[in-house]
């Protein structure tokens, strides 16, 4: 049995690393199905940011895997994605080395629709490389290539999180704007998928120093051999140093690459067949096809039997475990943490990130969780545990109970950080009234949620937003 979160997700085993989080195979007690769990301990406000801003992405594509509903349990975080189980681009050019050019036309089409599915919705994806493009486990089927990790990704006029001076991305895949210290836009997620191309062409890295000095001095090279030359004057036109000289938008570049792939020859009988077969491994002890083998004791079943609800409904919040702090569900379809969950078709089978084998804190086999922060700024308290309150003596049903006089307690702040951790009001408190009759339940229930759930999602999220401000002016 695993730990389990918000009474709802009981993570498995550790699967990958990203560049904020830990990636976890979790099974989901609500939806019974496996997902891919990225897990972040709030460590500081900066990594925090990040992960908040990961999580608010809704992007529905084929070929994109967006974050799908997002939990908190006392000082950590987590959001969960369908469970690709086919590993990487970087995964398939070490198993095969160069692949089919014919192969690599309907890899990189996937990859471009999807991007141009993510410039749609103004985001700037900043690192895009084979370790970041994820395949489902479909044999010597058609592959299905999936966009993944947003972590550092950021929609055009947002503020950075990082000083002016500073680059962000995976070194060997950044365009030479971004090199000279340009603000993120289009055209660098562009170079970058023409250096996945080439990296799957030839079947290792490129020297994209070397190419870009190329191109400035002699112009555009010669195909490399083995590259058709068709689909050359694509991946050529993608990776030119310039930006003006690049396709504009990824549809454009799709384009091309239809005409293109209509010049390529039709794969040979003596064409190495490509498969794409489940990376992940088996599951660990305790865990099947179906789930855990056991109950665990973390996991809240409501009235209904649904487990991680407090009711039967999709949108209940998860109470808190006994002697920790508030917990809430989060949904896929509310970008500020609203406790209600989508509605989403029925998930695809065998699907979820894996390692990445490559740069920029990534690593090529199963990762144990931990806690990573590249960069920060100042330290987020955890929040407050609140004990478990006693129970309170229920009234007679006719008797009138004097007013109480208690006040709810203020939020309490720590003097040495600049956000505010806080403690929630005892639901049970008795509510000053100068009157408690036998008819005061049968009043209909105010709509929204309650107030101990309203108020530290209130706080919670000025406190973000304090921290953005303050991000904004260390720039």
């Amino acid at each position: 049995m695993g730990e389990v979160f918000a009474g709802r997700y009981e993570l498995a085993d550790p699967i990958g690393r990203g560049g904020v989080g830990a990636v976890w195979r979790a099974w989901d007690h609500r939806r019974r199905r496996y997902v891919a769990a990225k897990v972040l301990q709030q460590r500081d406000a900066h990594s925090l940011l990040r992960f908040v801003r990961e999580q608010a992405l809704r992007i529905d594509h084929p070929h994109v895997l967006a974050p799908a509903s997002w939990a908190a349990d006392d000082d950590k975080v987590l959001f969960t994605m369908d469970l690709v189980a086919g590993g990487s681009l970087a995964h398939l050019v070490g198993d095969y080395g160069p692949l089919p050019p014919a192969f690599v036309c309907t890899l990189l089409d996937q990859l471009l629709s999807g991007l141009a599915a993510v410039h749609a919705e103004g985001v700037v994806h900043r690192d895009i490389k084979p370790a970041n493009v994820l395949l489902e486990a479909t044999g010597t089927g058609r592959p299905r290539l999936r966009l993944s990790d947003f972590g550092i990704a950021m929609r055009l006029g947002e503020p950075r999180l990082t000083e002016t001076n500073l680059v962000v991305g995976t070194p060997g895949y950044l365009a030479p704007e971004q090199m000279m210290g340009a603000e993120p836009d289009f055209p660098a997620d562009l170079f970058a998928t023409g250096l996945v191309a080439l990296h799957l062409l030839q079947g290792a890295k490129p020297d994209a120093k070397a190419l870009v000095e190329y191109f400035v001095e002699h112009g555009t090279p010669g195909a490399p051999q083995g590259v058709p030359e068709p689909l050359w004057q694509v991946v050529a036109a993608l990776l030119q140093p310039d930006p003006q000289s690049r396709f504009r938008t990824a549809t454009g570049a799709r384009k091309a690459l239809v005409a293109c792939a209509e010049l390529l020859p039709e794969p040979g009988p003596d064409d190495e067949l490509i498969e794409i077969f489940d990376q992940l491994g088996p599951l660990p002890p305790g865990f099947g096809p179906e789930g855990p083998l056991r109950r665990s004791p973390g996991v809240t079943v409501g009235p209904g039997g649904v487990a991680g609800s407090a009711d039967a409904s999709e949108g209940a919040v998860v109470p808190a475990r006994p002697g920790t702090g508030a917990v809430a569900a989060g949904s896929a379809d509310s970008g500020t943490g609203a406790v209600s969950s989508p509605q989403r078709l029925a998930p695809r089978q065998g699907t979820g990130p894996v390692p990445e084998p490559d740069g920029s804190g990534s690593s090529a086999g199963p990762a144990q969780p931990s806690t990573m922060s590249d960069t920060g700024s100042f330290h987020l308290p955890p929040p407050q545990a609140v004990p478990p309150a006693q129970p309170t003596p229920a009234a007679p049903p006719a008797q009138v109970l004097p007013p109480s006089g208690g006040v709810p307690p203020e939020p309490v702040l720590r003097a040495d950080a600049s956000t505010a951790s806080y403690t929630a009001q005892d639901p049970r408190v008795p509510v000053p009234a100068q009157k408690r009759s036998r008819h005061r339940a049968a009043r209909p229930r105010r709509p929204g949620p309650p107030a101990r759930v309203a108020v530290p999602l209130l706080l919670l999220a000025l406190a973000c937003y304090a921290v953005g401000f303050w991000a904004l002016t260390r720039q």
